[in-house]
């Protein structure tokens, strides 16, 4: 890989790697801040740990591609994978509780990464190192912070969120309450804005590093949540300003070996690498074992719904794989599924990589591209005002003519109940097993519930209160009466 990526990769190896007997992991929360930070590389350093719960990890990476990571979990909840057994299905029927611990473990896990951060920001704040690298650190520190509370804001709700006085005063035992609704906004919007307003620009960013385009991303992210159509509306012309993204004429190669570095599309990607640094296992969750070149061990599964909305010209539909011939010399299909596309196609999007000697691959996460961008401003266009415009379907088509498929007619989609389905529908076809945030799309338009009985008729559990994960007993407890579940939850 191409030597910024590998400086990343070297840079959280050594700050953190735990594999090699001449590495120990450091804990910046254990630091005297008297004497740390002092230099630029204590900054780059502290800098570098914002970005370690946001890797790909099995363990403690939120971006990671297994069952333990955002894209796995949220789109199995989607139409777009189902899971035969295990957690994957407990997300496909919607069947998760307050005791599964794969759901409440994201907040488990990644909560206490918001305050050190927090800490992180302040110890910066009070070093004596140059103004300016001071500046651009804690930028990039909280655009992490904002990106990781709106991940987890969206998985659960408001989240409890410690101010500083507290996380400086650790004996102190004081059980804190979730914040409001509109507090939790609230704190990731100010986090954002700042890091948009004082992060680089895309083009000075190095890659896998957040830029300014990228903090305007997850603004766009969070106010679609919020429904607030017209700051969705401003700040995708805010990114689209930069004249600096587009989108590639090859969609596939985007998921190739060889990182798409230089890509104009990719607004912000996690590296992947075989040392494990930060993993891409995804070959591994989604090939049988039979399959050829390298298998895997076939866990998750598309669905022939989602496979057939598609149009037979789509090229996005293609790593949607509808038929191969096994290791064993049988062909599968749907006619012949066996047990490894009975319940729909094997969804992989990124390369192969037949030649990886290991059980992860080196093809990177890409968490967020461009299109994001134009059907993001097209939803709020048309939301804003409540009347489809020719503007609109424009933006749309642009994706749409990359996929190689026909552009859309205004006529056909005259009211905001016709735009709206069709652009759920474009959205989970362009952003398939990317950053699972098509889950939140159906949410944000009411359809979270109706799409699961759908698919899964009456096996599914859904009620319209699953549209949140539970918290676990433990921080319930812990909360001492302040800590209030999620609505529908008891056990």
């Amino acid at each position: 890989m191409k030597n910024l990526k590998n400086y990343t990769i070297v840079l959280l190896l050594l700050v953190f790697s735990g594999c090699s007997e001449d590495i120990e992991s450091v804990n910046y929360d254990e630091i005297n801040p008297s004497i740390f930070p002092s230099s630029e590389a204590d900054i780059q350093a502290i800098v570098a740990s914002a970005y370690y719960p946001l890797r790909g990890s099995y363990g403690n990476g939120i971006h990671s591609t297994s069952e333990n990571g955002l894209m796995f979990i949220l789109d199995a909840t989607t139409e777009i994978l189902q899971g035969p057994y295990g957690v994957q299905q407990e997300a496909s029927l919607h069947s998760y509780k307050a005791s599964s611990t794969a759901f409440t473990r994201f907040y488990d896990v990644f909560y206490n990464k918001i305050s050190s951060m927090t800490l992180s920001i302040d110890r910066i704040e009070n070093s004596k190192v140059n103004e300016l690298i001071k500046k651009q650190a804690i930028a990039e520190i909280r655009c992490a912070r904002g990106l990781l509370a709106y991940e987890l804001f969206d998985l659960y709700g408001p989240l409890v969120v410690a101010p500083l006085e507290v996380l400086k005063n650790p004996l102190k035992e004081e059980p804190l309450a979730r914040l409001s609704n509109a507090e939790m906004v609230n704190f990731i919007e100010n986090d954002l804005k700042a890091a948009a307003e004082n992060l680089k620009s895309p083009a000075e960013t190095p890659y896998g590093r957040l830029s300014s385009g990228m903090a305007r991303m997850v603004l766009v992210r969070l106010y679609l949540h919020e429904k607030r159509w017209a700051e969705v509306e401003a700040q995708t012309n805010a990114i689209i300003g930069m004249n600096y993204y587009g989108l590639e004429d090859d969609y596939v190669g985007l998921w190739d070996v060889k990182a798409p570095v230089e890509s104009r599309e990719v607004i912000w990607a996690v590296p992947a690498d075989y040392a494990g640094t930060s993993e891409n296992q995804w070959q591994l969750m989604c090939l049988p074992a039979n399959f050829p070149g390298r298998g895997g061990y076939g866990t998750i599964q598309s669905s022939w719904k989602f496979y057939d909305s598609f149009e037979a010209t789509d090229i996005r539909k293609n790593a949607l794989i509808a038929e191969y011939t096994g290791t064993d010399g049988v062909t599968y299909n749907r006619a012949n599924p066996a047990n490894y596309m009975q319940l729909g196609p094997i969804p992989l999007k990124i390369d192969p990589d037949a030649a990886r000697t290991t059980a992860l691959t080196t093809v990177d996460i890409i968490v967020y591209r461009y299109p994001d961008v134009l059907l993001s401003k097209a939803e709020a266009l048309v939301n804003k005002t409540g009347t489809p415009t020719q503007e609109a379907i424009d933006l749309v088509n642009v994706v749409r003519k990359r996929a190689k498929i026909s552009e859309l007619q205004l006529v056909n989609y005259a009211t905001i109940d016709k735009f709206n389905d069709m652009i759920l529908l474009e959205r989970s076809h362009e952003y398939w097993c990317e950053n699972g945030q098509y889950r939140s799309d159906l949410i944000r338009h009411g359809k979270f519930t109706e799409h699961a009985k759908a698919l899964n008729g009456a096996a599914s559990q859904s009620e319209p209160y699953k549209a949140l994960f539970p918290f676990s007993l433990a921080r319930i407890s812990e909360g001492k009466g302040k800590f209030i579940q999620n609505t529908g939850y008891i056990n």
